[in-house]
């Protein structure tokens, strides 16, 4: 089975060549598709250099947010899966490996590990969302989805700033899907270099749940209080509350409730 791997790019000259090292070296047949939103760092001169090497990666430049990206990449696909992944991420050398295992058993969607590396005060767990029993809040950077489920879902809704991902699962799981939860297919993420980064990315993921709740309607009860105070009881993971609240009220005065894409 041909699995496409889609990877949206935005000025990533610092990490690109890094990811698609461990990209080149993945159990074949793969394709690894390129959107990049118009860098101007070089990103594009480096993916460039990797296509003269390498025929299965391709590049296309195309300017819009990532969900624009990332349904770009999906019209441009010819695997019959779709594996996304960040570009300033690393995947295990067996990470298509153990999710082609996964696709072969018959799973339509499938999320694997992520693993955390980086500065140690930003190394903070996710805010889990739980939508009909179903953690769908999983990092969109290590979701497989079959092909055709992306197109009867009308892929991403690019109306999000961010909180993409979690809206194409829990429509999934509306739609009856299953996520299968593959822990042999790991990723590696890495967190934010400096507090400004990581209060921006606090910021925006506020906004995004506002998005969530724009669009399906009330979510507070799909959350654990009890496991957000466990997690994020630290300096850093109340800082990331504080600006995520921010973020998450900003949206509420600013944005139109969210519809997806026609």
């Amino acid at each position: 089975m041909l699995i496409s791997i889609i990877i949206p790019t935005k000025n990533e000259k610092e990490n690109i060549s890094k990811l698609l090292d461990t990209l080149v070296i993945q159990e074949q047949p793969i394709e690894i598709i390129v959107v990049d939103a118009n860098s101007k760092d070089g990103t594009q001169e480096i993916v460039r250099k990797y296509t003269q090497t390498y025929p299965n990666i391709k590049l296309y430049v195309k300017d819009g947010n990532i969900g624009e990206s990332l349904n770009y990449g999906i019209k441009k696909a010819v695997g019959k899966a779709i594996s996304f992944i960040g570009a300033d991420d690393r995947a295990d050398k067996d990470w298509i490996k153990n999710i082609r295992i996964a696709l072969n058993k018959n799973h339509k969607i499938v999320a694997g590990k992520c693993i955390l590396k980086g500065k140690k005060e930003f190394e903070l767990d996710r805010i889990k969302l739980y939508y009909k029993g179903t953690d769908v809040s999983i990092p969109g950077t290590n979701t497989t989805y079959k092909k055709e489920i992306l197109q009867e879902l009308g892929g991403f809704d690019p109306h999000f700033v961010t909180a993409e991902d979690i809206d194409l699962n829990l429509r999934a799981v509306d739609a009856g899907y299953k996520i299968y939860f593959e822990k042999k297919a790991i990723v590696y993420r890495y967190s934010r270099e400096n507090i400004v980064d990581f209060i921006k990315q606090a910021f925006r993921n506020g906004y995004g749940r506002k998005q969530l709740v724009l669009k399906h309607g009330k979510l507070w009860k799909s959350y654990s209080i009890q496991e957000i105070i466990k997690t994020q009881f630290t300096i850093f993971g109340i800082l990331r509350l504080i600006f995520g609240i921010f973020g998450y009220l900003s949206c509420g005065l600013t944005s139109k409730r969210t519809t997806p894409e026609q």
